[in-house]
């Protein structure tokens, strides 16, 4: 229709994005799969330990060691969900299992995405373009293979009558849309780990919410400090990221100078 610019389908650039996909699925299937188990405000905080991995892989990709304020940070957002994890009484080893195996996907397919454009030059429309294309067969091999199709099918259709229903179905599509355009462009912009960092910091309105509003969630002071660590590992992180950003501009600015002279 004109509204955006992307390049026409490529099976080259669709072989080079499989693996992006591959994960981005696999980290929904195993994430949705780790809420039978645990609740939501431990599920986020297990989440929350994506930024460690982030770093630790970025570190053995070659893009040198970070500075010890960024860090540290990172650090004390993953203590932070280690000591709220404690708190934790209703530990289900499956729950965990499939939590940090979605760690695992969601660590790779970001590291991916932020490789894939800064070396091919795609935007972040044309990364997700290609996500949601090579999604189609695996989402539809698993809606079948788990019996979902027919019957999720069926409950659609009894559920057209309700206008409620509808109008929460259409927000959470655009909701689902606009987070992941915002999260891919978020990551070619900046970085994986400053992606998963933002993620961190909505977790916290997200655990938040888990605890007072889904309920079935013991608060326990173990949980409260564990967040309390971990939002300030996040405001450290930005504040870190800032220092490091006004320092790059200064130095750019005054090259020319000295150039000059």
């Amino acid at each position: 229709m004109g509204y955006t610019k992307a390049k026409r389908l490529n099976m080259e650039t669709a072989k080079k994005l499989f693996l992006v996909s591959l994960f981005y699925n696999a980290n929904v299937a195993f994430a949705l799969a780790s809420l039978k188990g645990v609740n939501i405000p431990m599920y986020i905080a297990i989440k929350r330990l994506t930024p460690l991995a982030v770093l630790i892989a970025g570190f053995f990709r070659g893009k040198g060691r970070p500075s010890t304020q960024v860090t540290l940070s990172v650090v004390l957002i993953a203590a932070g969900v280690l000591i709220a994890a404690l708190g934790d009484f209703s530990f289900d080893l499956y729950g965990y299992t499939m939590a940090f195996t979605s760690v695992f996907f969601q660590t790779m397919y970001l590291v991916l995405v932020e490789r894939s454009g800064a070396e091919d030059g795609l935007s972040s429309i044309e990364i997700m373009f290609y996500n949601s294309f090579l999604s189609l067969p695996f989402l539809l091999f698993l809606i079948i293979a788990t019996g979902e199709f027919p019957n999720s099918l069926a409950l659609l259709i009894a559920k057209s009558n309700s206008l409620s229903f509808l109008v929460i179905l259409v927000l959470s599509l655009v909701m689902g849309i606009v987070l992941n355009y915002t999260m891919f462009l978020c990551t070619i912009v900046n970085s994986a780990l400053t992606t998963t960092i933002v993620g961190v910091l909505k977790g916290v309105g997200s655990t938040t919410l888990g605890f007072f509003v889904l309920g079935g969630v013991k608060v326990h002071g173990l949980n409260v400090t564990g967040l309390v660590i971990n939002t300030a590992g996040g405001i450290w992180y930005s504040y870190a990221k800032y220092q490091q950003k006004m320092h790059k501009s200064s130095k750019l600015a005054s090259d020319p100078e000295a150039h000059r002279k």
